[in-house]
């Protein structure tokens, strides 16, 4: 019994960790793997901020640099500009992406709706609700470049589904950028 209850707790957060809406999409790995690289810089320097702007660019800079540096470290890559064999940037941009529609959707019209007296599985409605419409996401797009010929070597995308665009919560952007960092570095080779 003891062994259940322990269990539980465990299985809980990893279904709450896979269903935090994160989505990664790597490159092939191939050409950045053949370059040997150890030593990287940033392309650029990091955004100021001398207004304190609650503005997601500037709230997001830092954190992703910071999530990014800790995540290369771990794999043994190192932070010096002077050597740097490779430049790390990012590009972040939001997008929209159309939810799903409901399979008891119309052929006249492709939004879920109610219909009285029908016996419509209410579950299935709420559903369509709750997956159907257009959802903001967050982007970015982190892209390594050879520090000699400047061209690109390797990029990830990472994806998440804004879920207040109205407000930016600093400890779950955090969260969601070391999961996503994580996530879309898996793939890199340790350094040698």
């Amino acid at each position: 019994m003891r062994f259940i209850t322990l269990l539980v707790p465990i299985l809980l957060a990893i279904a709450i960790a896979a269903c935090s809406g994160i989505e990664t999409r790597p490159a092939p790995i191939d050409t950045f793997a053949a370059g040997d690289y150890k030593y990287y810089k940033w392309r650029s320097d990091p955004l100021p901020n001398p207004d304190n702007s609650k503005d997601p660019m500037y709230v997001m800079d830092p954190i992703l640099r910071n999530a990014v540096d800790a995540e290369l470290a771990e794999k043994g890559y190192v932070l010096d500009p002077g050597r740097a064999q490779f430049t790390v940037d990012y590009i972040f941009a939001t997008g929209l992406r159309m939810g799903e529609l409901s399979s008891e959707a119309s052929n006249i019209t492709p939004y879920p709706s109610v219909n009285p007296n029908r016996q419509i599985n209410q579950a299935v409605v709420d559903n369509a609700y709750a997956l159907g419409g257009v959802k903001e996401t967050a982007n970015i797009a982190l892209q390594f470049n050879d520090s000699v010929t400047r061209k690109e070597v390797w990029h990830v995308i990472i994806t998440k589904i804004v879920e207040n665009v109205n407000k930016v919560d600093k400890t779950e952007l955090r969260s969601s950028l070391k999961k996503g960092v994580k996530d879309a570095l898996s793939n890199l080779p340790p350094a040698d």
